[in-house]
């Protein structure tokens, strides 16, 4: 799926890849967030973290008639309040797609998959 706008230039279509793409940058960049989890670690059980590149593979993009869904699975880093981080995350990702695509998501939803302790 994808989402499409209309312009006086022409005919604009945005794939769901370049939205968790940007959603995945905007969320990495808040503080308290180690990495962005695999979808399947709620099928298996196992957590993964996953490098930069691959963090759209921790987000799910669902469009609802005219609304737009974002579910984020994260890690978090230890000793950070994770309702914070959660909270910080959904506004720098609605935010961010507002001003990069013109898009409001209405929904961004956070699954925290696990905490990490960094080392010293």
């Amino acid at each position: 799926m994808s989402i499409e706008m209309k312009t006086k230039f022409g005919h604009i279509d945005i794939s769901n890849d370049v939205i968790a793409t940007i959603a995945g940058g905007a969320a990495i960049d808040c503080y308290g967030i180690v990495g962005m989890a695999s979808k399947k670690q709620i099928k298996d059980g196992l957590t993964e973290i996953l490098r930069k590149e691959n963090f759209t593979r921790g987000i799910i993009i669902r469009q609802e008639e005219q609304a737009l869904h974002i579910d984020m699975y994260i890690i978090v880093s230890y000793g950070t309040k994770i309702s914070e981080v959660a909270h910080n995350v959904q506004s720098k990702v609605k935010y961010t797609l507002e001003q990069t695509i013109g898009i409001s998501a209405d929904t961004v939803n956070i699954y925290v998959q696990g905490v990490r302790v960094t080392n010293p």
